[in-house]
Order: structure tokens, then C-alpha cells, then sequence
């Protein structure tokens, strides 16, 4: 019974990517909206519209199919994950993430159990195997939110120069948003169509907050928000903050060098185990399946594994120093 439904969940999750491949993608949606937006008369001053339109649309929907966005909307849980998705810029949907994991995770599990015959090896190697599609979105977001944080400095110094000369915020976040390499211009780019389109300066400087999670980030937005509500010099304000984050930045470059060992050390103690026997099982098959066929080599699989979690979770909080 329980092989049956796992088969059928498998269909499932294999007729639910069919499905969602042949939905019209996301960015195509987009780009017709942006064009019956264009469409619209504005006024002949207004250069940059198309710019402004595509800057200014966001693609909220979890999924493709009416019925399961509604239904997906429901679940608190998922809007977390929509938000990673938003700061990753991915262009998959909640759906699409959920289809990838839950056959990702059958494909894990059935292989396992089909060779091993035990459902709790299997649900480990499915677990493993569902969690890289989730893997490689956190690991595009952690890529996007470092290109960020490293181009961040500059942007400020851009801003500083162009208030110098005589522009107003929104102008010099402009500046930013044509003139720096992604994801500072997209970024920065939201932030200036917002403004434009009637949003306060507080709102969509707490936009950019939550769509870049960064402590570098909060003082700057802080910053701003402060000299808004109390005066002073801004470009003398934004300078001292990109001398401030240069500064982390730097500092946190020379933690990760001193914590170089430590971190290969962590790698080499978890992956070691897991590639050593999957190498052991492909020399000879016979000699390591003894291991989960005798009751004493299941357990000592479960201890070793737990002991290995437990062991570079410790190496992690040794290593990870907060600045």
C-alpha cells in the first residue's frame, strides 16, 4: 500500500511539472502587461516609461494555475517562501519549488527503498534529495545578496556625488538605478518607480529592507529615513556610511580567512563518511549492503549520521562569528 501511494504521488508530482511547463511563463506575462501599460498616452516629457513600467511590476502569484495560487495564498508558511524567491529573482513560482521538491524527494526515496528495502534510508536519501531545488534557490539568493552587498559601497559613493551636485534623493537613486551593474540597479530601480508612482520615501526604503536582508543595508535606510525626519547633511551621512560598510566588509573578509580551516574542516568531517561508503558500495556491492541488512549496522548507520549532523552543526557555531 504504502509502495502504491508513493507511485501515485510520484505521477502526481510528474503530471504538476508537465503542467506547469506548459503554462506561458512568468516574464512573458510581464512583458504584455508592460505593453498595454505603454500603450497608455502619457505625457511627452516622460522619456523613460518603458524603463519605469518594467521596474515597477511584481509578480506575486505562487503559482500558474488560478485554483492551487488561490489555495497556496492560504498558507502563511509559503509567503516566506515567495519573499526568498522575490530575493533570489528566481523565476520559478511556490509551485513550481513544491513540484521540484516533492519529486525530487520521491525519486530519492524510491531508489533508496528499491535497493535497500528499509523506508527509513529511503526517507533520508529522499529528504537529501528533496532539499536541492530549495538548495539552489537559497544559494542564488546568498549569490544575489553578496553581488549586492560588495557593489553597495560604490552605489553610495554615487548617490553622494550626485547629491553634491545639486540633485535630490529620488534623482541620485535614479542615477544609481542607470548606471550600476545588477542587482544594485534593479534594486535601486524598484525603489525610484515606487517613488514615482506615489509611494512615500519610508515605504519603499522598508521595501528594499525586506527584499535585501542586509544589516548594511538597515543603516543606510536608516540613515536616510532619520536626516528626512530631522535635517542634515545627507551626502556627509551616506559617505560615513559607505565608510562604515567598507569597513565591515573588510573586516569580515579577514574572519573568513582566519576561519578557512575550520570551515574545510567542517566539509571534509561531514562528506567524508557519506562519499567514503557510496565509493565502498560501487567497488563491492555485497560487502557494504551488510550494513543496513543486519540490525546492528541500521543502528550504527542512525548513530554515525546523527553524530555527524550534531558534530558540524558544532564546527558551524564555532566558525560563524557575527560582526
Amino acid at each position: 500500500m504504502a509502495l502504491a501511494v508513493t507511485v501515485f504521488l510520484a505521477i502526481f508530482a510528474a503530471v504538476l511539472l508537465v503542467a506547469f511547463g506548459l503554462q506561458g511563463s512568468p516574464e512573458a506575462r510581464r512583458k504584455l502587461t508592460s505593453s498595454r501599460l505603454a500603450a497608455i498616452p502619457v505625457d511627452p516629457n516622460f522619456q523613460e516609461v518603458g524603463d519605469e513600467l518594467e521596474g515597477i511590476l511584481r509578480d506575486e502569484s505562487m503559482s500558474q494555475v488560478p485554483w492551487l495560487n488561490r489555495i497556496l495564498k492560504r498558507i502563511d508558511v509559503l509567503g516566506r517562501l515567495q519573499t526568498i524567491l522575490l530575493q533570489a529573482d528566481s523565476k520559478w513560482t511556490v509551485a513550481r519549488l513544491l513540484a521540484y521538491t516533492i519529486l525530487a524527494f520521491l525519486c530519492g526515496f524510491l531508489a533508496v527503498l528499491w535497493r535497500t528495502g528499509h523506508p527509513l534510508p529511503g526517507a533520508v536519501a529522499g529528504a537529501m534529495a528533496g532539499a536541492l531545488p530549495i538548495g539552489q534557490v537559497m544559494a542564488q539568493r546568498a549569490s544575489r545578496i553578496r553581488r549586492f552587498e560588495q557593489k553597495l559601497p560604490d552605489a553610495l559613493d554615487m548617490m553622494v556625488s550626485a547629491i553634491r551636485a545639486g540633485h535630490s534623493l529620488n534623482m541620485a537613486i535614479g542615477t544609481v538605478a542607470r548606471e550600476t551593474p545588477p542587482p544594485i540597479a534593479a534594486e535601486f530601480r524598484k525603489c525610484y518607480d515606487e517613488q514615482n508612482f506615489g509611494m512615500d520615501l519610508r515605504t519603499s526604503m522598508i521595501h528594499l529592507t525586506e527584499r535585501m536582508p542586509l544589516h548594511d543595508v538597515q543603516i543606510v535606510v536608516t540613515a536616510i529615513l532619520i536626516q528626512r525626519d530631522s535635517g542634515g547633511n545627507l551626502a556627509e551621512i551616506l559617505e560615513k556610511a559607505a565608510h562604515v560598510i567598507r569597513e565591515r566588509f573588510r573586516l569580515k573578509r579577514q574572519i573568513q580567512v582566519h576561519t578557512a580551516q575550520g570551515r574545510m574542516t567542517g566539509w571534509i568531517l561531514a562528506m567524508l563518511p557519506v562519499l567514503l561508503g557510496f565509493g565502498i558500495y560501487i567497488v563491492n556491492p555485497e560487502y557494504m549492503a551488510k550494513l543496513w541488512q543486519n540490525p546492528l549496522g541500521v543502528k550504527l548507520m542512525y548513530t554515525s549520521g546523527g553524530m555527524t549532523l550534531v558534530g558540524a552543526l558544532i564546527i558551524r557555531k564555532i566558525i560563524n562569528v557575527r560582526i
